[in-house]
């Protein structure tokens, strides 16, 4: 008679045991890349709010520099009066409340030439701020409150003047109310993503609001 080998006992066994770990390990991997995925959520998203209005016209406490140049190339920084005036060597008293700086300019250069004083001068203007146009900055940031607006000034560096955030900030819950033709429209930003460089920064206008809301625990 053929021997033929004999079937080891607790085979079968063992092969199934580590079939079953083999399906348990893969459930396992399923379900972390499912809860990874869920995490994740979707991109961010850039703000869905219309281009900013330029509004650049200079008005009563708005600082600018006034450059006249000339033999002495002065340089001079102004602050609006209370009356829209301003005090400029060559030029004295200026009226500049309403006017955008290139009409500063050609009002303060007719002035100076009207006067006698020079016979071509060439006078350029340059907007340091706009206290008279402001946003305001709310919620979890270091200092809320009004705040100049800048000439290009956008969202991220409204809350570094505003001091930073808070610890109890919620940086992807950011909001900014602005008003639109048809009233006002509010939009959440996520300025983790702005600093990450995933999303653009966001462009403000005068009267924007921003509102940092509180992180959840």
């Amino acid at each position: 008679m053929l021997d033929y080998p004999k079937r080891r006992e607790g085979a079968p066994a063992r092969t199934c045991r580590a079939r079953g770990a083999h399906r348990t390990w893969l459930r396992i991997l399923v379900a972390v890349v499912a809860a990874l995925a869920a995490a994740c959520g979707p991109p961010p998203k850039p703000a869905d709010l219309p281009d900013p209005i330029d509004a650049t016209t200079i008005d009563v406490g708005d600082e600018f520099e006034l450059h006249i140049i000339n033999e002495d190339q002065k340089v001079t920084e102004f602050v609006v009066a209370p009356d829209g005036t301003v005090d400029v060597p060559l030029a004295g008293r200026v009226h500049v409340g309403g006017l955008e700086p290139q009409a500063v300019s050609a009002a303060v250069r007719a002035r100076i030439i009207a006067l006698r004083k020079l016979t071509d001068p060439i006078v350029s203007v340059k907007v340091k701020s706009y206290n008279s146009k402001r946003v305001e900055v709310l919620g979890e940031v270091k200092s809320p409150g009004s705040l100049a607006l800048e000439p290009g000034m956008t969202l991220v560096r409204a809350i570094s003047k505003a001091g930073g955030f808070t610890p109890l900030a919620s940086k992807s819950r950011v909001t900014i109310r602005r008003k639109v033709k048809d009233g006002v429209k509010a939009v959440e930003v996520d300025v983790e993503a702005i600093m990450d460089n995933e999303i653009p920064d966001v462009p403000l206008q005068a009267g924007d609001t921003i509102f940092v809301a509180q992180r959840v625990a």
